[in-house]
């Protein structure tokens, strides 16, 4: 399969890459190098590696262009170490990350690269001709890719995702297979039978029952995060943002009597609650402050 040339650029990037690579490996040198750095193993730094990519999403959200490509600095670095810790363990090496990834993508992309083949006249796929279709493509290709290592449906999806992301992927495998609700009265029916049954299970006092059922009503609505064709991560961290802001203002409105929310009541923080909601509304500019 032909790769594509590469760009001026790409040899820039190539040589900066070396030095990173060349950086880890100083880092990692067991007489020289960083005690830290050392004593890490692919599982402590893990959660790093999650924390450095949520960092990346929090530059997006905000739109800090300007801080992004420290942060995809940072999450390249947690590639390389691990590269870095496999290679020293004689599992795999840098390029075969690089390679593993090349290998993919030009075979997701027929269309774009097509196959060597026997024939050097093959015409190549037909492109895909809108987004959705190009989705489905990839996805279909993603099956392919999984049926051929006998992997069943819901495989490959991983555990360590947040929870609602890992939900949506679940419920849209199986969706795949036609196991799925054909709309969303069905789904918002089915949240108010789990808002019911977790009622129920607060009515006995039952702490695992409990627990259990708000596991189903979130589960549900991711579900219908799907079915709206909303992210729930994001709407969520919208919604964060949104407490965020709104909660400062409450804490400045007090601040300039002199009193924190401490020295406050529910009634009157929710009257400041609703004059920042207000005020949002009226301007909505205040609300990507």
């Amino acid at each position: 399969m032909p790769a594509p040339l590469p760009a001026p650029e790409d040899h820039a990037a190539a040589a900066t890459l070396a030095q990173l690579l060349a950086i880890m490996r100083a880092l990692r040198d067991p007489r020289t190098g960083c005690p830290w750095d050392i004593a890490q193993d692919s599982a402590s730094i893990a959660p790093y590696t999650l924390e450095e990519a949520h960092e990346v999403v929090d530059a997006i959200d905000r739109a800090a262009w300007d801080e992004l490509p420290a942060e995809l600095g940072d999450l390249l670095l947690q590639v390389v170490f691990h590269a870095r810790i496999a290679q020293e363990g004689g599992r795999f090496a840098f390029a075969d990350v690089v390679g593993a990834i090349c290998t993919k993508m030009l075979a997701r992309h027929p269309d774009i690269f097509p196959p060597e083949a026997e024939h050097a006249q093959a015409e190549r796929p037909a492109r895909p001709a809108d987004p959705a279709a190009r989705a489905a493509a990839w996805e279909a290709a993603k099956a392919r890719e999984r049926g051929a290592a006998g992997a069943g449906t819901l495989d490959g999806i991983a555990r360590a995702l947040p929870a609602l992301t890992r939900a949506v992927k679940l419920q849209s495998r199986a969706a795949r297979v036609g196991f799925d609700w054909p709309s969303t009265d069905e789904v918002l029916a089915k949240l108010d039978e789990e808002i019911a049954e977790l009622a129920r299970a607060r009515a006995a006092a039952d702490p695992a029952a409990i627990a259990d059922e708000f596991g189903d009503i979130l589960f549900v609505l991711a579900n219908l995060a799907r079915h709206l064709g909303i992210d729930p991560e994001a709407a969520l961290r919208g919604t964060n943002a949104k407490f965020t802001r709104r909660f400062a203002h409450i804490e400045a409105a007090l601040g300039r009597t002199g009193r924190t929310p401490a020295d406050s009541t529910l009634a009157e923080m929710d009257a400041l609650w609703n004059a920042a909601k207000a005020a949002e509304r009226a301007d909505p500019a205040r609300a990507g402050a």
